[in-house]
């Protein structure tokens, strides 16, 4: 009984099943290039979708090597905060708005409004 023993082993926390006999999925190494020429490999399965373009670590967008070119997108340009304010107002009436909430804002702090300079007591 005592060559049985588990005594010392972390029950739960480790497996006893072993790697022996496992065969791992067929894999493919993509090549991908960006436009400075920095080259990365990605591994997918050989059953899996390889896309077009890819995003490397440093931010920049990759395209497959010997492969099929991507397609430009028909996409519009996304709309910013600023683009949709200048549908509503033009640059003149947001100057004004922005001079008037100036205005209190310095009025609140107790500043003067003329020159904008705090009020000595």
């Amino acid at each position: 009984m005592s060559d049985r023993s588990l005594r010392g082993m972390r029950l739960g926390s480790q497996s006893m099943e072993t790697e022996a006999g496992v065969e791992p999925a067929p894999r493919q190494h993509i090549e991908y290039r960006t436009e400075d020429g920095e080259s990365v490999f990605v591994t997918f399965s050989t059953e899996a979708d390889v896309p077009p373009v890819w995003t490397t670590k440093t931010g920049k967008e990759a395209v497959i090597v010997n492969g099929e070119k991507p397609e430009a997108g028909n996409e519009k340009p996304q709309r910013t905060h600023w683009d949709m304010l200048l549908e509503r107002r033009s640059v003149e009436e947001l100057e004004v708005i922005l001079q008037d909430r100036l205005t209190v804002l310095r009025e609140r702090r107790g500043e003067s409004v003329s020159t904008g300079k705090a009020k000595k007591k």
